[in-house]
């Protein structure tokens, strides 16, 4: 074969340089490594938490190795919260020593969202023991937890893992939560319960070593309905019926947002449920093997996905991973409509499920004792956490239903809330956030209160509203009808403050004729926090008066100028 050459001065050849290896262990590239891949390589992340155990935790935060308490820390749940009183300008400025504080965010992994009564009071104890009372459901069905100390950690871990719940890898690059359908096994619209498969891969899976060292987090979800953000995860199972084969999922793989947004493409194979794990598992070796490691900002599985595309993807899954090609499938049938879950639904089983809202996702551990008394009051014992910040009870007795309704709004959960309580998220925000610009949860608890004041229930309406204090996404920006960016802005007095960068028109496809897309920006368009309600407001008065017949928001953002949007 001939080998390219570039001229030199003389008249001689050299070789062409060869292209820099992206990091690709299946390639044989494992040099050069960014710190990240270099901390990983010195031990594996697993490992520390032995030191935690033996010598952290009787020893104190200052005795912890910068190695651990940066890195391998977080593949047990364990991220340093921010220090109290740095602003947002800063975040960028300040070395990592001086932006955080010696207390942690702990992360409860609650793998298809399904939490039991007892798992739910162990949760609500160690937030009032060991956490201030703080406790937070996030967009990925876990809890997270504050002002957790290294000390407390082994007795938190004992508590936990005795009803059957963990941290293991809630956090760092491995498999996170498996995502699964808050009403998998109840739902009357489901055909196949995917809850068993879901806890193979935590069975077999989590924690193991052959795993834990992946060149990005790897996000899952697994749910027979589109309840789920199935477009933005690095692997996603939806159900289909085949034509032949009958029921089973097809597979979505290589979405992410950030900040270089990518929507999860379709393999077009279709995978029995016995297979979700294997599958499961060739497409997390594919991403161990020759995921790009050289760059940490293009580690994410989505980079390789694109590169790649579908065709060669299920190729190399095919035959290095399965050993075995896979069945070409249809793709799913949507609902009509979104499904959020939230209000008084019917089971398969005759009962009823309920959901009900905190807003942005902001509890404590007083109102989740609170929630266990009431569920077992009602003859429950189950509540299942949404990818919404929402929560739901399983199993209410239709003649119990109005009872417990007014059992959890007592205890500030409302299960038929506003549109605006309904649909707004927020991630952790300055408050707790080491990459934080700006508050996020308090701000998202007064933009809702003004909206209801202001415009009211506009029941039947659905726009959603994520807030997020960086440009990482964890409240998924991008895909909200508005999306609010965190970054310092110019106030009216010429002096920066804090502020938002607008998306407007994001969604994903939940429903029937919807289209995934990220949201419009335009130039310039930003609002200073102060102003975001008013912002709002002026919005959405304007899509409610200029509205088509019939015409959703995202619908709405594209069609009008600029104008109408500012």
């Amino acid at each position: 074969m001939a080998v390219s050459t570039t001229p030199t001065t003389g008249g001689n050849a050299r070789p062409a340089r060869r292209p820099r290896g992206e990091g690709q262990w299946a390639l044989g590239h494992r040099e050069p490594l960014n710190p990240n891949e270099r901390t990983k390589k010195d031990d594996n992340p697993l490992n520390v938490r032995a030191r935690i155990e033996n010598i952290y935790a009787h020893r104190g935060f200052d005795s912890i190795d910068p190695a651990d308490l940066r890195g391998r820390f977080r593949w047990w749940g364990l991220y340093t919260q921010r220090k109290a009183g740095i602003d947002g300008g800063r975040t960028a400025v300040l070395e990592p020593e001086e932006l955080e504080d010696k207390y942690f965010m702990l992360r409860v992994r609650v793998d298809g969202g399904q939490l039991s009564l007892a798992q739910l009071r162990v949760i609500a104890d160690i937030s009032e023991r060991y956490g201030r009372g703080s406790a937070d459901i996030t967009d990925r069905q876990n809890i997270q937890l504050h002002w957790i100390r290294v000390e407390d950690v082994p007795a938190i871990w004992k508590a936990l893992e005795d009803v059957g719940l963990s941290t293991t890898e809630a956090c760092g690059d491995c498999p996170r939560v498996v995502m699964g359908s808050p009403v998998a096994g109840v739902s009357a619209a489901e055909v196949i319960d995917p809850t068993p498969a879901i806890d193979e891969i935590v069975e077999r899976f989590i924690g193991d070593p052959a795993y834990s060292n992946l060149p990005r987090k790897f996000k899952s979800s697994i749910s027979w309905l589109a309840d789920m953000p199935y477009e933005v995860n690095d692997i996603s199972f939806l159900g289909v019926v085949h034509p032949e084969h009958g029921p089973g999922f097809d597979l979505w793989v290589g979405g992410g947002l950030s900040t270089n947004p990518m929507l999860a493409r379709r393999l077009g194979v279709w995978v029995p449920l016995a297979e979700l794990a294997d599958v499961w598992e060739g497409v997390v070796g594919i991403f161990r093997d020759y995921g790009y490691r050289r760059l940490r900002h293009r580690a994410r599985l989505k980079f390789l996905v694109n590169d790649w595309g579908v065709e060669k993807f299920r190729e190399v899954l095919e035959k290095e991973y399965l050993g075995r090609a896979l069945l070409d499938g249809p793709a799913p049938e949507l609902p009509e409509k979104p499904i959020d879950h939230i209000g008084v639904h019917a089971q398969a089983d005759g009962n009823r499920y309920v959901g009900a809202a905190p807003v942005v996702g902001r509890t404590s551990g007083e109102q989740l004792r609170k929630l266990a008394d009431v569920v077992e009051a009602h003859g429950s014992g189950r509540v299942r956490l949404t990818a919404y910040q929402k929560l739901l009870v399983l199993d209410i007795a239709p003649e119990k239903v109005d009872s417990l309704v007014s059992g959890l709004r007592e205890i500030g959960l409302e299960s038929f809330p506003s549109v605006w309580r309904r649909s707004t998220m927020a991630c952790t925000g300055i408050e707790y956030c080491k990459l934080a610009i700006v508050e996020t949860k308090a701000r998202g608890q007064q933009l809702v209160e003004r909206l209801e004041q202001r415009l009211g229930d506009l029941a039947g309406e659905d726009i959603s509203i994520h807030i997020n204090g960086c440009p990482n996404a964890c409240a998924r920006t991008q895909i909200a009808d508005i999306g609010l960016k965190g970054q310092l802005v110019m106030g009216p007095e010429g002096k920066q403050v804090e502020g938002f960068q607008v998306h407007l028109g994001g969604g994903l496809g939940m429903a029937e004729g919807q289209k995934a897309g990220f949201g419009r920006k335009l130039r310039g368009l930003k609002t200073t926090a102060d102003e975001l309600p008013e912002y709002v407001e002026r919005l959405t008065r304007r899509y409610l008066a200029g509205r088509t017949d019939g015409e959703r928001f995202a619908d709405w953002v594209v069609r009008v100028e600029e104008d109408e949007l500012r």
